[in-house]
């Protein structure tokens, strides 16, 4: 039986299939999903792994009254087809489309919004909690992979489960995979779970040994009590220890087996976990080969399974890049990394160097005070986060990192607007809460050149803990040789005699506005470290009576903007100054060209407006 995909409303029409018209409609929605995503892009290896998974969700549940929180929420597109989504999937993460996460201004099937791993168990007890005190009788579900169940939030929600006696059921999502392949104990944990197996095969020897005789039966029928204790002392894990019923592995691809284990959790008067064993990147075979190259793609060919690429080097490419040179040479510096081997380019360093390569798993706070206490025993320190991710370590940096001084080169990867992946991804936040603590550098480059030295200098000719920016963009590659760029020192790309126009930027974008503007008359200041600010070229400005516009694509609050005027106001300065940057909002998703033209950051905006500014003609 074929359904038409985009016809789906809601998720009622599921409870009239049967076993083989869900399956079939399994077929259908994986065709969907490899057909609609070569063309928008998206989540393709995470959402192909959970189709059985959430048709059967959708079969047992009634949402919205039954709340379906999805840990992260990439793997929720079967869950927008069933609710009625599909015809929209031709905007998927498109600017003013549908969201590639959950997202409750979409749709009451989505309660819940997280583009972070790990707070699916937590939200879920939150849910459950505020349902029992309202005496509301419906089930709250929490859909979560085993790598984000490696992060902190994950187990202090298990912890509480019990305290606070509200039901909630756990899928665990297991395909040995967050985006790269997990490590770490509890990893190795759910390996033996998979293997072993070991109650289910030790409960049918015991009921087919005492099925031989009726006396037998009568025993088997008779002993609930010692099942459960026989249950207990082979089924005992971490789960369980935490009082909370375990159920699986199952087969997280076999719908009938999915509905029979989720009907008994439904059943169930306490807290469940059911652990479902998937494939990532099940129905294709170029995502099931290589999920991690699957795991977020943008457009793809679908029947050579090859991806469009540009033929420049990622940003992220370039650093890793560099680091790879200096642990050639430098036995003391080590890479840590939380969980972002492929996306953060660091398949080479690991390669190459496995005993001085860390990953950790999804745990970037872990991550952060790991990497303090190895520099603080005479290591370098190499650790590249997404900016976004970085916030979940803000306390570790501070209190760690920064008031013990260490050692550490933090890569901040994906600063700035990253697109398509939206407001819980955007590295627009990273500058302003940095900027407040104590012994930090923050420095972003504009070229392949700058990056590499700027790097140099972040790990040989200083100590402080040293923040470099790169945004998600490709530039060409390059090696040069490396020259020292001093800790808090700006350059002119352009300076005029008697000019009083001067343009502050950093990044890319500055070296966008020289391209633009150098025919102008205009300075141009390539401000590189945002922290410490360049004091002898502000008293320069400030003596020379200089008009200024700071191009900046983060968040204002808090930015290399703001720390100028507040050295300015300190001076008594009168200068006239503008400043752009992204208000005090989140920024949604789409193409980061036309986020820019929707904040008004767009290179042609901000050029038409600094003509302006300046009375340019």
């Amino acid at each position: 039986m074929k359904t038409d995909i985009k016809s789906i409303k809601d998720p009622e029409f599921l409870k009239k299939y049967n076993y083989n018209e869900l399956n079939d409609l399994c077929s259908d929605i994986r065709k969907f999903l490899i057909e609609n995503l070569s063309k928008t892009g998206g989540h393709l290896a995470s959402n192909l792994g959970v189709v059985e998974l959430t048709v059967a969700l959708h079969y047992v549940f009634n949402s919205p009254k039954d709340k379906f929180i999805f840990d992260v929420g990439h793997q929720s597109y079967t869950h927008k087809i069933l609710t009625g989504r599909a015809n929209k999937f031709s905007t998927l993460r498109q600017f003013g489309g549908i969201s590639g996460y959950q997202k409750r201004k979409e749709s009451k099937h989505d309660p819940f919004e997280a583009g972070h791993t790990s707070t699916s168990i937590a939200a879920a007890l939150g849910f459950a909690y505020a349902r029992d005190l309202d005496n509301e009788k419906n089930e709250v579900i929490a859909i979560i992979g085993d790598g984000s169940l490696t992060g902190g939030l994950a187990f202090e929600a298990l912890n509480n489960i019990d305290t606070l006696k509200s039901k909630v059921i756990i899928i665990l999502n297991d395909n040995t995979m967050s985006i790269s392949e997990n490590v770490g104990g509890l990893s190795k944990f759910l390996k033996k779970i998979r293997i072993s197996n070991s109650y289910d095969k030790a409960k049918e020897k015991y009921k087919g040994f005492l099925a031989k005789t009726n006396f037998g039966k009568k025993i088997y029928n008779l002993t609930y009590k010692v099942k459960e204790k026989f249950k207990k002392t082979l089924n005992d894990n971490i789960f369980t220890n935490l009082n909370i019923d375990y159920l699986g592995p199952i087969d997280g691809h076999n719908i009938e087996e999915l509905i029979k284990a989720l009907k008994k959790a439904k059943k169930s008067k306490k807290s469940i976990l059911i652990h479902a064993i998937t494939q990532k990147g099940k129905g294709y075979k170029p995502a099931e080969d290589n999920s991690s190259a699957w795991h977020g793609v943008g457009s793809y060919d679908v029947e050579t399974g090859e991806f469009n690429k540009k033929n420049s080097t990622s940003i992220s490419e370039v650093v890793s890049n560099t680091v790879y040179e200096f642990m050639e040479k430098d036995e003391s510096i080590v890479t840590i990394t939380p969980a972002m081997i492929s996306g953060s380019k660091l398949e080479k360093i690991f390669e190459k160097f496995p005993n001085r390569s860390i990953d950790t798993g999804i745990t970037e706070s872990f991550a952060t005070t790991l990497a303090c206490a190895i520099s603080l025993n005479n290591k370098k320190v190499f650790l590249p986060i997404y900016s976004s991710f970085l916030q979940r370590a803000y306390d570790n940096i501070n209190h760690d990192i920064a008031r013990m001084n260490a050692h550490v080169v933090i890569g901040i990867d994906r600063a700035g607007l990253v697109g398509e992946d939206g407001d819980t991804h955007h590295g627009i936040f990273d500058i302003s809460f940095l900027n407040s603590i104590p012994n930090m550098v923050i420095c972003m480059g504009k070229d392949t050149e700058e990056i590499r030295n700027l790097l140099y200098t972040g790990f040989y000719k200083q100590t402080n803990p040293f923040c470099i920016r790169y945004e998600r963009a490709e530039l060409d590659f390059n090696t040069t040789e490396f020259t020292e760029i001093p800790v808090g020192t700006w350059e002119y790309l352009k300076k005029t005699k008697s000019c009083k126009n001067t343009i502050i930027s950093y990044g890319t974008d500055v070296q966008k506005l020289y391209e633009k503007l150098k025919d102008k008359n205009v300075n141009i200041i390539n401000a590189r470290y945002i922290k410490p600010i360049d004091k002898e070229i502000l008293k320069e400005l400030i003596s020379t009576k200089q008009k200024i516009y700071i191009y900046e694509t983060s968040i204002k609050t808090n930015s290399l903007g703001t720390n100028i005027l507040e050295y300015f106001n300190h001076k008594e300065a009168t200068n006239k100054i503008k400043l752009t940057g992204i208000d005090n909002k989140f920024i949604h998703h789409g193409k980061i060209e036309s986020l820019k033209k929707s904040t008004n950051l767009d290179l042609d905006y901000i050029v038409n407006d600094i003509c302006e500014f300046f009375k340019l003609k």
